[in-house]
């Protein structure tokens, strides 16, 4: 047998057996999933688990599931799958992050509206959510961000629970004359959206126009969607994933042009811990795109010094992060909420509802993703970035800080895990059905408050 022979049946038996260990993947899958479920309604049943109508999801069953009102996005979701595919491969470059983001934009809302006109605003009015804290800031910004640690236990749950950076955003948003929980979900879901855009610019830098054409069907369909609308959640997703997109830029230049773009990246990844205490994992993915692209002196420069502004405007200001994150701690352990929940229940069904946002196409990938990564000499780069996110959830997983209501909290991980579905061919448009199908049978059948 010639050489090349020998290579060509290696080659096809390695893509036998990863077919075979993807396979195996999605049956652990759908297998994790009902298993989480049977455990928390056992739990439940037991008085163990009081805090949730569904763990392990900040959520209830439906009493009857929706039928007819899901047409609407199920029809959406079909011609999606049948023109995502070919649009992305062939429109010019320049219009595809353009077309992930109006097709993510449109399948989050059109998931949403199924529960009525009204719905897509509704999360937010409810008075544990953001808005419901903005009349404690509004005589004096200044001096609320300054007692904002000594005052906590009296602010709303979501509050109370973040650092004051999402607060001051919906105040921005009020004072610029959009207040109102309309604005602030047209914001939370165009902002949400837009990120399947910002990972496809960071994928085609780091990885290749082609690998990026290939993610964004999955981006835009990702079963996450349900949660873009509306979790404020989705927002900061928006800012991790254009602060890295800025940093892939960045790393193509050289001088002034890789510093601008550089600074601003730095910028929007340093509001990241002002947004939530639990996205500092979430710097694994601009970890992995620094080592992946290796951006020259000038460009890590500006980064740092943009990585600084958001942390030095705060603590002149008079909030010093490390006391908020005690304060919030202290009032985590003797709340009714998380830090009653089960950790070993929960450290295991927190990765069941990562695979519910992410879907069996992601989880079919993940064994290719896991080998591709850890390559010595030509690792993937997109298996890179999904695993860099992986990591990221993991270590928020260990650190018993999530207990439940992960659905929303994974939401700025579980967008860049979506990118190894792209990894495996063919038949890509079965497996973006099943993305849409997931989503579809989660909105229909789960009421969540988001």
């Amino acid at each position: 047998m010639t050489l090349t022979g020998e290579r060509s049946r290696a080659g096809t038996q390695r893509r036998a057996r990863t077919g075979r260990a993807g396979w195996v993947a999605v049956a652990v899958w759908a297998a994790g999933i009902a298993a989480a479920f049977a455990a928390g309604w056992y739990l439940r049943r037991a008085g163990l688990e009081t805090e949730d109508p569904l763990p392990p999801l900040h959520a209830r069953a439906r009493e009857r599931p929706l039928t007819w009102q899901m047409l609407p996005a199920a029809a959406f979701a079909a011609a999606a799958v049948a023109a995502l595919p070919p649009l992305a491969a062939r429109l010019p470059w320049r219009a595809v992050p353009l077309l992930a983001w109006a097709a993510a934009a449109a399948w989050a809302v059109a998931l949403a509206v199924s529960d009525g006109r009204d719905a897509v605003a509704a999360p937010l009015d409810a008075p544990t959510e953001y808005p419901a804290g903005l009349a404690q800031l509004r005589p004096d910004p200044l001096e609320w961000l300054r007692t904002f640690t000594e005052r906590l236990g009296g602010y709303t749950t979501h509050v109370r629970g973040h650092p004051p950076l999402p607060v001051l955003v919906l105040w921005a948003l009020e004072k610029a004359g959009l207040g109102g929980t309309g604005p602030a979900a047209a914001l939370v879901i165009a902002a949400g959206a837009s990120a399947a855009a910002a990972i496809a610019v960071t994928v085609r830098c780091a990885a290749g126009e082609r690998a990026a054409r290939a993610a964004v069907p999955f981006l835009a369909l990702a079963p996450l969607a349900v949660w873009i609308a509306t979790a404020m959640d989705a927002f900061f997703l928006a800012v991790g994933a254009w602060g890295t997109a800025l940093l892939a830029l960045a790393a193509r230049r050289a001088g002034w042009r890789a510093a601008v773009p550089a600074g601003a990246g730095g910028l929007l990844l340093g509001c990241l811990p002002y947004l939530s205490y639990g996205l500092l994992p979430l710097f694994a993915v601009p970890l992995a795109v620094l080592l992946l692209t290796r951006p020259r002196a000038a460009a890590l420069a500006a980064l740092g010094a943009g990585l600084l502004v958001v942390p030095a405007a705060f603590t002149a200001l008079g909030f010093w992060w490390p006391d908020g994150v005690r304060a919030t701690f202290d009032t985590y352990l003797v709340s009714r909420g998380s830090a009653q929940r089960p950790y070993a229940y929960f450290l295991l069904a927190n990765v069941a509802v990562l695979g519910l946002l992410t879907g069996p196409a992601t989880a079919r990938a993940l064994p290719a993703a896991l080998r591709l990564a850890t390559r010595e000499r030509a690792a993937s780069p997109a298996a890179v970035l999904a695993c860099a996110a992986l990591a990221g959830v993991l270590v928020l997983d260990l650190s018993g800080v999530t207990r439940g209501e992960v659905e929303r909290i994974w939401v700025p991980f579980a967008a860049w895990l979506v990118v190894a579905a792209s990894l495996r061919r063919p038949a890509a448009r079965p497996w973006l059905a099943a993305q849409a199908a997931t989503a579809l049978a989660v909105q229909a059948l789960v009421l969540s408050p988001w």
